[in-house]
C-alpha cells in the first residue's frame, strides 16, 4: 500500500510563508484594480486612515487593526494596498507584544513588502521611514528570537508612522 501524500506542509519541511507565496494571489473584491499603484498618492489622507495612524502610533494596534481593515475592505483604489500594509505592520507588533514570534515575523515582513510600492510618499505619510523602521524592528526581533520576545518593550522598537506636510 502506498503512503499518503502529507496534508500539510509541515512534513515537507517547506515554510508557511513558503506555502502562503505559492498560493495564487487573493482576488480583489470587484475584481481586479486597473490603475498604478501610486495613481491617487497626492490626493489627502481619508480621516480613516488618519485615525488609524493615530492610533497605531499610541501602541494601540489592535485597534488601529480594526480601523484600518474597514478603511482597506471599503477601498475599490490601489491604494487600499497602503492601508493593508501599514494594518499588517501593527498586527505585527501587536503579535510580538502577545509573544507570537510566527505571527510577529510573517506580519511584518508582508506590511513591510507591501508598502515598497507606495514609498516615499503616499497620502502624506512617509512611507520609505515607516519601511526602514519597521524593517529595523522585525531585524531586532530576529535578533531576539522566539525566547526573548519580551526582553523589550514592543513600543521602543515600533515605528511612529509620520506624516510630511
Amino acid at each position: 500500500m502506498k503512503p499518503a501524500a502529507p496534508k500539510s506542509g509541515r512534513r515537507t519541511g517547506t515554510s508557511s510563508r513558503d506555502r502562503k507565496a505559492a498560493r495564487r494571489p487573493k482576488r480583489v473584491p470587484g475584481g481586479a484594480i486597473d490603475e498604478p499603484a501610486r495613481a491617487r498618492c497626492d490626493e489627502s489622507a481619508a480621516p480613516a486612515l488618519i485615525a488609524g495612524i493615530e492610533q497605531f502610533n499610541r501602541g494601540e494596534f489592535f485597534e488601529q487593526h480594526e480601523t484600518l481593515e474597514l478603511l482597506w475592505r471599503d477601498t475599490r483604489t490601489p491604494d487600499r494596498a497602503l492601508y493593508h500594509g501599514i494594518l499588517q505592520i501593527g498586527v505585527g507588533f501587536h503579535h510580538w507584544r502577545n509573544g507570537n514570534f510566527h505571527g510577529a515575523s510573517v506580519l511584518l515582513d508582508e506590511g513591510i513588502d507591501r508598502l515598497r510600492p507606495f514609498a516615499p510618499l503616499c497620502h502624506g505619510v512617509d512611507v520609505s521611514r515607516l519601511i526602514a523602521d519597521a524593517s529595523a524592528g522585525r531585524d531586532r526581533l530576529a535578533a531576539l528570537g522566539a525566547q526573548g520576545l519580551h526582553r523589550v518593550d514592543v513600543m521602543s522598537l515600533a515605528p511612529r508612522i509620520r506624516f510630511t506636510p
